[in-house]
């Protein structure tokens, strides 16, 4: 295994394609095919694109390189919308470096690209109108004044980002979901499921991704 640095961007290149956070040393995708752990945990477990129709908004708690919103472009021709909560932006250079490793999603990235080198956190990606808010998501999603009807929880892992996964932005994601919508997220840690629960979701553990015995996900009654 090799590894270079960005500084600029606090990263590690392991195999010099995967990226990984030095704050929370952790890679900001799966290491058994990003790609494929995104379709499997965050659209399948959202029940998308099936539920997808004109106006149905999509909420993400860490956008990471794009590589979920990339994955949702692929599979609607619907006109929805995005919303992603970013305290830690990547630059467009090392997105596109990291979005190499996945040719399918690197194909349709360019629009993003292009606003995100300029500066623009809302942008048109085909049919998704995207907006990515920026800072730290304990403030800024308490001020936002939408309601989600699927949610990626994908902060890095509870064990090295809890903040992201503490039981009051848990209540605030549940707040600001539509009734009847829906959480898909990789980790099944008891303390996440339960904060969930307690939120007032419905929580499943499914089976994981490649390694990833569990997963969970859940509904809003």
């Amino acid at each position: 295994m090799t590894m270079t640095t960005s500084s600029q961007s606090a990263l590690t290149w392991q195999d010099g394609a995967i990226p990984v956070s030095t704050r929370f040393d952790d890679p900001y995708f799966s290491l058994n095919d990003g790609l494929s752990e995104t379709r499997h945990v965050f659209l399948a477990g959202n029940d998308l694109p099936a539920r997808l129709t004109p106006d149905f908004h999509v909420a993400e708690l860490g956008f990471g390189t794009g590589l979920n919103l990339l994955a949702l472009s692929l599979i609607t021709k619907t006109p929805i919308r995005f919303t992603s909560f970013e305290a830690f932006p990547l630059p467009a250079a090392d997105i596109a470096r990291a979005l190499d490793h996945f040719p399918e999603a690197r194909a349709v990235a360019d629009p993003f690209l292009a606003a995100w080198a300029a500066g623009e956190t809302r942008f048109q990606l085909g049919p998704i109108s995207v907006e990515i808010i920026l800072g730290d998501a304990r403030e800024t999603l308490a001020q936002w004044p939408h309601k989600a009807n699927a949610w990626f929880l994908d902060g890095f892992s509870p064990a090295k980002n809890p903040e992201l996964w503490s039981p009051e932005i848990l209540t605030q994601v549940a707040r600001h979901t539509a009734t009847g919508g829906t959480f898909a997220t990789y980790t099944a840690a008891g303390h996440v499921r339960r904060a969930l629960q307690d939120a007032g979701f419905a929580v499943e553990r499914r089976p994981g991704h490649g390694r990833k015995r569990h997963m969970s996900a859940g509904i809003l009654r």
